[in-house]
C-alpha cells in the first residue's frame, strides 16, 4: 500500500511538471542559471581507478530514488543564529514533499563537485503554528527572504520565480549547517565541530553587501529587480516570529523591510548596536 501511495504521488508530480511545462516555456526570461563553483576542495587524495569504477557501477546499478524528487532549486543567504556576522551563501536542492512541507539538501555551490554543508526544511505558517513554544526557536521567518529579493531559484523564468516566492510568503524554516564552507570562515577542509543553526536576514542592511553582490555577478541575479518584483507580495505578509531575533546584532546601520513585522516586537532598548532598525 505504502509503494502504491508512493509512485501515486510520483506520478501525479511528474503529470503536475509536464503540465506546467508549456506555461513555463511561455513565461521566458530565464536568468540566474549560471554556475557557481565551491571555495573549498575537500582533503584527500584523488579517486583511484577502482572506486571510479565501483561509482559507474552503483550508478548503473542502484536506484536513488529519495534524491530524485530533489528538483527545486533556490540560492539565499544565512547568518548564524549565534554569530550573526559569519554568513553563508546557501544553494538548496529541494523535495516539494506537501503543500506544508520540503525538505532540502544545502551545497556550497551548483556543480558536481559543490560540498553538502547542511539540511533545511521548510513548513507553512499553519504547521508553525502547530509547534510546540519551545520548537519555534529554531525555525526562522522567510518574509524578509523573499521581499529583500536575496533569496531567488535560478534558471526559472521570472514570473514563475515570482508565483514559487509567492508560495514560500509567511513559512518558516530550520536550517543547520554542517560545515563552514563560507569563504571567509575558517576554510574547513572537512567538516568540523558542531552543527550550526541558521537564521535569516529580516533588515536591509543585515547581510553583508558584499556577498550579495559577488552572488549576483557571478549568477547573473540582480536582487534590487527582484525586490521590486515581488512589491505585490507585501500584502500577503503577515506578522511573522523571529523577525527580531537579530535585531540589533549586526554591524551599520539597517532599515525595515516592508511588510516584514514581528508577532511579538522586541522593546526598542532590547537591543544595541544597529541604528534605523
Amino acid at each position: 500500500m505504502m509503494l502504491q501511495r508512493q509512485e501515486s504521488k510520483r506520478t501525479r508530480g511528474h503529470v503536475d511538471a509536464i503540465a506546467l511545462l508549456p506555461l513555463i516555456v511561455f513565461l521566458g526570461g530565464c536568468t540566474g542559471s549560471e554556475t557557481s563553483e565551491p571555495d573549498i576542495e575537500p582533503a584527500g587524495q584523488e579517486e583511484s581507478t577502482k572506486t571510479d569504477i565501483l561509482e559507474a557501477g552503483a550508478s548503473l546499478l542502484q536506484a536513488n530514488a529519495p534524491l530524485e524528487p530533489m528538483e527545486v532549486y533556490l540560492v539565499g543567504f544565512h547568518p548564524m543564529k549565534e554569530d550573526p556576522s559569519h554568513q553563508m551563501e546557501a544553494h538548496h536542492f529541494c523535495n516539494q514533499v506537501n503543500e506544508d512541507f520540503a525538505q532540502c539538501v544545502l551545497f556550497d555551490g551548483n556543480t558536481e563537485n559543490a560540498n553538502l554543508n547542511g539540511i533545511e526544511y521548510i513548513i507553512s505558517e499553519q504547521l508553525f503554528g502547530q509547534l510546540p513554544e519551545g520548537e519555534k526557536q529554531y525555525w526562522h521567518p522567510h518574509n524578509g527572504e523573499i521581499l529583500s529579493g536575496q533569496l531567488v531559484a535560478p534558471g526559472l523564468p521570472e514570473k514563475a520565480d515570482h508565483e514559487l516566492m509567492k508560495s514560500k510568503m509567511n513559512s518558516y524554516g530550520k536550517t543547520w549547517h554542517t560545515w563552514d564552507t563560507a569563504p571567509s570562515g575558517s576554510e574547513q577542509s572537512i567538516p568540523l565541530g558542531k552543527p550550526r543553526l541558521a537564521w535569516s536576514f529580516n533588515r536591509f542592511g543585515e547581510a553583508q553587501e558584499q556577498l550579495v553582490e559577488e552572488r549576483d555577478q557571478r549568477m547573473n541575479i540582480n536582487t534590487e529587480e527582484r525586490r521590486k518584483g515581488r512589491e505585490d507580495l507585501i500584502p500577503l505578509a503577515k506578522p511573522q516570529s523571529g523577525v527580531d531575533s537579530l535585531k540589533g546584532r549586526f554591524e551599520g546601520p539597517t532599515q525595515p523591510i516592508p511588510g516584514v513585522e514581528d508577532k511579538n516586537p522586541a522593546p526598542p532598548d532590547s537591543h544595541s548596536g544597529s541604528s534605523g532598525s
